[in-house]
């Protein structure tokens, strides 16, 4: 397959692909449809694109993990039912993880794994829009989409807002106007986030906090790209820095911390759900209806997980352990191995800006962002669906932002983990390319 810059021979043949692909718009179309689309436009111009359209981790799994998945299965747990909280030692490593990377105290019971942070997710809604009679989910945008079309799946409603405008203390005022609706029950943000790579500091942690509790909403905090905002240093267990988050101020919060991006641990499909201690404790009547439980807690577990998979891949359990423990003792450096991410957009994000295009988040309150997994970019004069089919057109692929609730419509998302060493000359080719022909 080759890596030269889209000939113009190619132009018909992509032409006839993204018209075959019957995508109606292409800024709306989900990140799984792009990538089968950019696999069938590589298939018929044997060309290899710069991927950028999904956050598919671009380093090798830990041989920690790799290794005590191999010993659980020579024990014999492949003949064994998980149970649905979770293997002991994995439970314990979870609530360490907390403790030292965290600074927060959340007992073993309220740790579990879930079949990546998507099931987390879809269970945290499940339970969390039924502690009143009705509820729903108001997120703090830009975010994931697939976390809102889990809503739409299971008929919950759901609203947003864009926070480019709303940093800091108008943050406040911001919230207070959605969530003294009464209609919310929960509320969902990633931080670092997905796509902007903006992070919330502690000034907007606490208004997140205050408002939330005014209202008794319960904070969701997805935790994805866990401690991968590189501005600090969050890779010493027990030592300051820990990781920011909302736990340091409400006790009603449910943390997704996901082992895809930080552990590369994507194919195994396997995260923790953290519920804060209070939380877990909790009784809502209205729970009874549908899960025969009225503790929060026990809703989740049997009421949902118990429902929706019936316990997570047993020896997968047992390689987030040991590489939990690693990470907990010091001996797996995973922030350290991740910050390849930080130098390749650091990469990538010039070459942009050196082809005439700008960055759309390019700051958290006065400070530019950290360089990570994502960026976010447009081209001036371009709307969402222009801006894609343009970067199709020239061998790149990305997300528009107008599908994940930015009201920055004309911007795309980039991620850097699937684009190699090898690949910048060539995506500086291809920008150059672009910009001759839209600039």
């Amino acid at each position: 397959m080759t890596t030269h810059t889209t000939p113009s021979s190619h132009t018909e043949l992509i032409a006839q692909t993204l018209q075959s692909a019957a995508i109606p718009v292409l800024s709306r179309a989900s990140i799984r449809e792009l990538v089968s689309l950019v696999n069938q436009l590589e298939a018929v111009t044997r060309m290899r694109y710069v991927r950028m359209e999904m956050g598919v981790p671009g380093l090798p799994a830990p041989s920690v993990g790799i290794d005590a998945e191999i010993e659980a299965l020579r024990s014999g747990v492949a003949s064994r039912y998980p149970m649905l909280e979770g293997v002991a030692p994995l439970k314990q490593e979870i609530s360490r993880f907390c403790r030292l990377f965290m600074n927060i105290d959340v007992d073993p019971n309220g740790c579990f794994p879930t079949v990546g942070a998507a099931q987390g997710a879809l269970a945290a809604f499940l339970v969390g829009n039924r502690t009143k009679t009705s509820g729903a989910t108001l997120f703090i945008d830009p975010g994931f989409p697939n976390q809102k079309r889990q809503l739409d799946m299971i008929g919950q409603e759901w609203g947003s807002f864009d926070v480019y405008e709303h940093r800091g203390e108008v943050l406040r005022p911001a919230l207070e106007a959605h969530l003294s609706s009464g209609k919310y029950t929960t509320m969902l943000y990633s931080n670092p986030n997905n796509p902007a790579w903006i992070c919330f500091d502690e000034q907007e942690l606490k208004i997140i906090a205050d408002v939330a509790s005014r209202h008794d909403v319960i904070v969701i905090e997805d935790l994805a790209y866990f401690g991968m905002d590189y501005r600090a240093d969050y890779t010493t267990p027990g030592q300051a820095p820990y990781q920011p988050s909302i736990a340091h101020y409400t006790d009603q919060y449910i943390l997704l911390i996901s082992s895809s991006k930080v552990f590369s641990y994507a194919g195994q499909r396997i995260a923790s759900l953290v519920i804060s201690d209070a939380l877990y404790q909790r009784h809502f009547p209205s729970l009874e209806t549908n899960f025969h439980q009225t503790q929060f807690g026990k809703a989740i577990l049997f009421g949902t997980l118990g429902g929706l998979t019936a316990g997570v891949t047993h020896s997968t359990q047992y390689g987030l352990a040991a590489m939990l423990k690693a990470a907990n003792e010091g001996e797996l450096p995973f922030l350290h191995l991740t910050k390849v991410y930080e130098q390749r957009a650091a990469k990538m994000k010039a070459l942009f800006v050196e082809h005439g295009f700008s960055l759309v988040y390019d700051e958290d309150n006065g400070i530019p962002l950290s360089d990570g997994f994502y960026f976010t970019f447009a081209f001036t004069g371009m709307d969402g669906d222009a801006l894609l089919e343009g970067l199709l057109h020239h061998g790149i692929s990305a997300i528009s932002l107008a599908n994940t609730g930015s009201n920055r419509v004309e911007g795309a998302r980039a991620c850097v983990s699937q684009v190699k060493e090898d690949q910048l000359p060539d995506l500086a080719q291809r920008l150059a390319a672009f910009q001759r022909q839209f600039g």
